[in-house]
């Protein structure tokens, strides 16, 4: 059996696969914020209940918003910033007295969708996270590339390229990534840098959540339009960046946003102005497994003969 934890910004799911894939459990919980002890013990409750539930022993594969350093073997570049220079996985083995895997979660993401999902038949795949962060993983023959500074895939921290007035309008505006920058690609294409978005353009001291704010864009709100509009541009050019570089059959999106549908038509009709290429083959997908497969692809961490 296969045991995988997702542990996002908002919830924190286990799931039990069995050697077939099949799931046999799953359970979610609110992530406790800001508190690194309480995190820990959560994680250690949901495996533990996925355990007794199931009547199994299993591999433990952990997604994160984040990394475990090759340097410190700490957490590091966690927007869950409550995590950040923690020794998570010695604290969860001495609790849990068994070895875990670690991974970043948009690595285990796209473990998932490479493995028995969405891009199951392509070589190389880029896995998006755009949720309460931007996070990104790469998978080339269904193996997942994490780079010796754990970063591979990280395009949330890299600067909005080929900026127009409007972006160097927002970023005099906006406030600082927790990373310390000031135009990362998170700021702009997370659940909360959209929310922020329609937030000054309305000049409103409410903000507005996400499916508010699409609602609201389907009935021709202008503001609202205005902002998912100009959202899908940026993820084009963002995502053309990527695809100058590594040139993926496949890229899947995941995290809260992916579930606006009219990207999948509208962010692949802007991104050819800026791929440097006559033809863009790329395709732009919606996950298999929907918000679970980041779990899922934590589950997957562990190689067959190591369960």
């Amino acid at each position: 059996m296969r045991i995988g934890i997702d542990l996002g910004g908002t919830k924190i799911e286990v799931i039990a696969l069995g050697d077939n894939g099949a799931e046999l459990y799953r359970q979610r919980l609110a992530t406790p914020q800001h508190d690194y002890t309480v995190t820990v013990n959560t994680i250690c409750k949901l495996i533990n209940s996925a355990q007794t539930h199931t009547k199994q022993q299993g591999s433990i594969g952990i997604g994160i918003p984040g990394a475990m350093s090759p340097a410190t073997s700490l957490v590091k570049n966690a927007n869950s910033t409550w995590l950040i220079g923690q020794p998570l996985k010695e604290d969860l083995e001495r609790k849990l007295n068994c070895t875990v895997k670690i991974e970043n979660d948009a690595n285990c993401f796209v473990v998932s969708e490479a493995t028995d999902g969405a891009a199951k038949n392509a070589t190389v795949v880029f896995g998006v996270i755009i949720g309460t962060g931007t996070g990104g993983g790469i998978c080339i023959n269904k193996q997942v590339l994490t780079g010796c500074n754990a970063i591979a895939g990280e395009w949330g921290h890299n600067p909005l390229p080929w900026q127009d007035a409007l972006d160097a309008e927002q970023i005099q505006t906006q406030q600082k990534c927790y990373c310390g920058k000031v135009d990362c690609i998170e700021t702009f294409l997370s659940g909360p840098g959209f929310e922020k978005h329609y937030q000054r353009l309305t000049n409103s001291k409410q903000r507005l959540a996400v499916k508010e704010i699409v609602k609201k864009a389907e009935q021709a709100e202008q503001h609202a339009v205005t902002c998912i509009e100009l959202y899908e541009k940026r993820l084009a050019k963002a995502l053309a960046h990527v695809i100058n570089i590594i040139d993926p059959d496949i890229i899947v999106l995941g995290g809260g946003m992916s579930n606006i549908q009219r990207l999948y038509q509208n962010v692949p009709r802007y991104w050819g102005e800026y791929v440097f290429s006559d033809t863009v083959a790329t395709k732009l997908l919606a996950p298999k497994h929907g918000d679970s497969s980041g779990v899922r692809g934590a589950a997957w961490l562990w190689p067959p003969k190591c369960q």
